[in-house]
């Protein structure tokens, strides 16, 4: 084996690969790549499962088809999860979904947030909330 061969794969980059993939736990939670100081982890934080995300998809496709909404950001943090619904991409978010599952037994853990900070709707059930937003036309007689 040449040192050539030998550096490639013995590299920090070879041997760093496998613990860079993340972990998925029951909750829907990660716990991230271990700290780089030693065998702790990362904060778990909370994410969209996939039939949340379908649904929010959903409604934000037929905005951009529309030609509403232009962009989206998905935050994942320790304690919410938030979809921003952007107009352009270099403004504030025209809405926020947020799931926060601390508010899941009071209030319901999503929510529509305006730009300006006002709560529209708050519930236990993704698809009622989201109607708020959802615009579908309708027809209207003379």
């Amino acid at each position: 084996m040449t040192d050539e061969a030998e550096t490639t794969a013995t590299s920090p980059a070879a041997k760093a690969a496998p613990a860079l993939r993340t972990l998925q736990t029951v909750e829907g939670r990660s716990s991230g790549p271990p700290a780089a100081g030693g065998g702790e982890r990362e904060k778990p934080y909370t994410a969209f499962d996939r039939r949340e995300l379908s649904e929010i998809l959903k409604i934000y496709g037929r905005m951009v088809a529309a030609g509403e909404w232009r962009d989206y950001a998905i935050d994942h943090l320790a304690d919410r999860a938030v979809f921003s619904i952007f107009r352009r991409t270099s403004e504030v978010p025209l809405y926020r979904i947020e799931k926060n599952p601390r508010l899941a037994r009071r209030q319901g853990a999503y929510a529509v947030i305006t730009q300006t900070g006002m709560i529209l709707k708050r519930g236990p059930d993704l698809a009622r909330v989201l109607r708020v937003i959802d615009k579908s036309l309708t027809l209207v007689e003379a």
